[in-house]
């Protein structure tokens, strides 16, 4: 029996995407937009976060490639046989199967998508993602093609939101503060960590499925964090369980359709010692400014350094552990990262509207000293026209915030 290198499978009927029809083409515009710039024939999109902004499908690599390939009249995704048909429905676009049977089957359904007569003079690929051995063949199969990096153009459109693309950002940090009461109801003593981030997470995937009943559910998560856990701000939740007087730090993670938002919040159980309180109460009074220095025309160095100046007066700028936000969108603990948009004193990028950034600066105090702990706040602002609008309206602050369940 011959099986095939390649083929198309349209199983079922095309779902209901995130986005409308003249979302997706609107975004293909910009980016052969990008193309007729740079004189590019061709651009192969290998990343999770770029598959998904221009089709709507989100793939499950497990150790295979995926693409879209873009070209001025044609756009197709690329996914493994082991997703069947799932590719199709969920994209706003063709898609080409390719099989396992073979090496390197993968390189020939993009031959079958562009054909061999007229081979691309210039293409674009992801620097920031392509692996070496993959750039490589890519380079064996267009040897007289010309490779460029887009990445960072592509970055660039991403950072500035749509309409429908706000929408769904504001539902996100709805369904975060969501989670961060759920998680509240929970805290008690002795309960662990994982129990309490469990209540969050169901309770946000629950949110999501009425809010979105069309859609794909996955990788929404909490990090609940107590104690010596705190001093990571991505540290994984473990079975530790909770005594009164400790620092806890919230963190809630809804994802919907691949945008990610987030609610982060410093909380003590029960009580809390007049060294965490000082300390405490100095991250919020930066967050809060931090909330006043977001708004159009500013650039991000410049909300840096005037933190970094109140964090030195209040006497913690050495305990100040990262940058104090980022962008948000098609973006995930394990991919997106729109590094062009983040609050750190070597990104000079001003802000614009309809870009989306959080505010959170963080503090970690070691073990052994007055206050140990981390410290971490986090709110998401909307950039508008003449200011900017906080999406997140959980409490916070020692007012708020010291649990006595």
């Amino acid at each position: 029996m011959e099986r095939p290198d390649f083929f198309s499978l349209k199983n079922g009927k095309k779902m209901k995407l995130p986005f409308s029809k003249k979302e997706y083409e609107q975004r293909l515009s910009k980016l052969r937009s990008i193309m007729d710039k740079n004189n590019l024939d061709m651009v192969i999109l290998t990343s999770m976060h770029n598959v998904a902004y221009y089709t709507g499908f989100i793939y499950c690599s497990f150790g295979r490639p995926y693409a879209c390939v873009v070209t001025q009249n044609k756009i197709f995704t690329i996914s493994a046989n082991i997703d069947s048909s799932q590719p199709w429905r969920r994209s706003h676009c063709d898609n080409v199967i390719y099989t396992d049977w073979k090496r390197d089957n993968f390189l020939k359904a993009i031959v079958s998508i562009i054909g061999r007569e007229e081979p691309p003079k210039n293409i674009g690929i992801e620097n920031d993602h392509v692996t070496l051995e993959m750039r490589e063949k890519i380079g064996t199969l267009f040897t007289f093609s010309i490779f460029n990096d887009i990445s960072k153009d592509l970055m660039k459109l991403r950072m500035i939101k749509s309409n429908e693309e706000i929408e769904i950002i504001k539902n996100g940090a709805r369904i975060a503060d969501i989670g961060g009461e759920e998680i509240v109801k929970n805290i008690c003593e002795n309960t662990t960590e994982i129990e309490v981030a469990i209540a969050g997470r169901d309770r946000m995937e629950r949110e999501i499925a009425k809010t979105y009943p069309g859609a794909e559910y996955m990788d929404t998560w909490v990090w609940f964090q107590s104690g010596i856990n705190t001093d990571g701000a991505h540290n994984p939740k473990t079975n530790r369980k909770l005594i009164k007087g400790d620092i806890l730090s919230l963190n809630t993670f809804p994802m919907i359709s691949g945008y990610y938002t987030a609610l982060e919040r410093t909380l003590f159980l029960n009580h809390v010692d007049d060294a965490s309180l000082k300390a405490w109460e100095a991250n919020v009074k930066v967050h809060k400014k931090g909330l006043e220095l977001i708004k159009p025309g500013v650039k991000c160095s410049d909300i840096c350094h005037e933190l970094n100046e109140l964090f030195g007066e209040l006497g913690y700028l050495q305990y100040r552990t990262f940058g104090y936000g980022h962008s948000f969108g098609m973006l995930s603990h394990f991919y997106g990262r729109e590094a062009g948009l983040e609050l750190r004193e070597d990104i000079d990028t001003v802000l614009e509207e309809n870009m989306v950034v959080s505010m959170e600066p963080m503090i970690m105090i070691p073990e052994g000293k007055p206050g140990a702990g981390g410290y971490r706040e986090h709110d998401i602002l909307i950039i508008g026209k003449n200011g900017a609008e906080n999406i997140t309206k959980f409490p916070l602050g020692p007012e708020n915030n010291i649990i006595k369940n």
